[in-house]
């Protein structure tokens, strides 16, 4: 997407704890169910535990949330406690004790817990010495510290092998996460670097609350090489390193996306696009610049393939020569000059050779045509890489001519089975969840990775917005429905 819609990136926060003692688990699993209850089948689950202390005494809240796409009917909550802890009355559920084991079961009015919902219990206790969190949560049998893993290690080195995303080790792993936009605007329109917004370990920490394991950060070609007058260069660049190595140590994986570029795209149909200047989105990058930029880039980033490359955002090309999809894909593979387009522009497979050029052997992603929703032709151009390291970049939003699961089965899932596909940018032109929680129901069962726009705070007013605040408070509809999606998924899982 452009900056016209009001680029689409996210961000997380951690849970804020309550009182001194506060505590919050946040996991997801899916086990068996509940033996001897039929009713009460296990379910992709989190736990939220709070407390406030008061010394001799606490009161607890327990919030069960229901991670999954479809309501659950029955819960029954189980924990322990390390200490003396001893329940002394409890509301809006059944409190029982045995020993240390706390069981809460749900009250009559309550025991439905809705797609996306949650329901809250609270008890009082008194105690003496010391008052440690519990650790062992379940609900209905399944341990809500289940499969999805947490972020405290390095992101892990990727490949493609065939049509998976892989570790070192050929493990599969998909990218799930968000796009984080502003490096590719901030620059050009007096910002700073990042539109204000922070890029320090707590905004990390609030992306890592939500399970997000990878983040696309958009860039802008003049503000990277410090062309054109464009207040950037060496401190950009080093802006771009420092906040790739903070989010690579936290285990979560970046993508370096070439957003905006130099060009006059003054002769084609009309578009929102007519500056030279890359403070907009263009049809195709340029050869006077792009080339270049993907020198530096790869050069700055090689022997970190923990870091992946998008080579160009949202190709559209055959705009400029009458919708003509074959003229169109003849220019985004070997550029050149390009019907309709005033300036020299450079093919992926340029690009894909400046990359290789510097000897980087970072995992590359390549969009289509029609804002990279069109993959019909993806297959037949696709670029020659001597590593063979390319995965498809298709972009997804309700509003795109590819936006119904009829289409996704005949155009994306026969490339999906040749090659990777990343959906580099999702969302919808409202703020629910509807279409994208079809959109990553679909993805999960076909094994796609997927980035959802955005993770900056600029409010939900036309859809595709998915914070409140850098905390990672979500929007309601699209950013909670987002955020309980991504805390049921692990990266590690795979279905075919």
């Amino acid at each position: 997407m452009s900056r016209r819609v009001g680029k689409r990136r996210i961000a997380v926060t951690a849970l804020a704890a309550v009182g001194a003692m506060a505590c919050t688990v946040l996991t997801a699993a899916v086990g068996t169910a509940w033996a001897g209850d039929a009713k009460a089948a296990a379910f992709a689950c989190r736990v939220d535990y709070t407390t406030n202390d008061w010394g001799s005494g606490f009161g607890a809240e327990v919030a069960v949330s229901n991670l999954g796409s479809s309501a659950v009917t029955g819960w029954t909550l189980t924990y322990s406690y390390a200490g003396n802890q001893t329940l002394q009355h409890g509301w809006n559920g059944n409190w029982s004790q045995s020993g240390n084991k706390v069981t809460v079961t749900n009250a009559s009015w309550n025991g439905t817990i809705p797609a996306g919902g949650l329901v809250k219990a609270g008890a009082n206790f008194s105690y003496s010495g010391s008052n440690a969190k519990p650790t062992d949560f379940a609900v209905n049998g399944a341990a809500c510290t289940g499969t999805v893993p947490p972020v405290d290690g390095p992101a892990p080195a990727l490949r493609v092998a065939g049509n998976k995303i892989v570790t070192a080790d050929g493990t599969p792993y998909r990218l799930l996460g968000v796009s984080r936009s502003s490096g590719e605007f901030a620059c050009v329109q007096g910002k700073g670097m990042w539109d204000g917004g922070p890029v320090d370990q707590a905004s990390v920490d609030a992306m890592k609350a939500w399970n997000i394991h990878a983040v696309r950060v958009p860039l802008n070609e003049e503000c990277w090489l410090g062309v054109n007058g464009s207040p950037g260069g060496v401190a950009y660049q080093q802006a771009v390193k420092d906040y790739v190595d903070l989010l690579v140590k936290n285990g979560i994986n970046v993508i370096l996306d070439l957003h905006w570029t130099w060009g006059a795209y003054a002769t084609g149909p009309e578009w929102h696009c007519k500056d030279e200047h890359a403070v907009c989105q263009k049809p195709m990058p340029d050869a006077r610049y792009a080339p270049q930029f993907w020198t530096g880039v790869a050069t700055a980033f090689k022997g970190n393939n923990a870091v992946v490359f998008d080579l160009f955002n949202e190709p559209y090309p055959e705009i400029a020569s009458d919708w003509n999809k074959t003229l169109g894909w003849q220019c985004w593979r070997d550029g050149g000059t390009c019907t309709g387009l005033s300036y020299e522009t450079a093919g992926m497979q340029d690009l894909v050779d400046a990359v290789r050029a510097t000897g980087a052997t970072n995992m590359l992603m390549l969009g289509g045509l029609e804002w990279a929703n069109d993959m019909r032709e993806w297959l037949a151009h696709k670029p020659i890489d001597p590593l063979n390291n390319i995965a498809a970049s298709w972009h997804a939003y309700s509003f795109n001519a590819c936006a119904a699961e009829s289409c996704w089965d005949s155009q994306i899932d026969p490339l999906a089975q040749q090659v990777p596909v990343v959906i580099g940018e999702f969302g919808q032109d409202n703020c629910g969840f509807d279409y994208m929680q079809g959109l990553v129901d679909w993805a999960d069962a076909h094994d796609m990775s997927y980035l959802a726009w955005t993770w900056n705070p600029w409010g939900c007013s036309t859809g595709a917005v998915l914070i409140k605040d850098w905390n990672g408070t979500p929007e309601p509809g699209v950013g909670e429905g987002f955020k309980a999606h991504l805390l049921s998924q692990d990266p590690y899982d795979t279905v075919r």
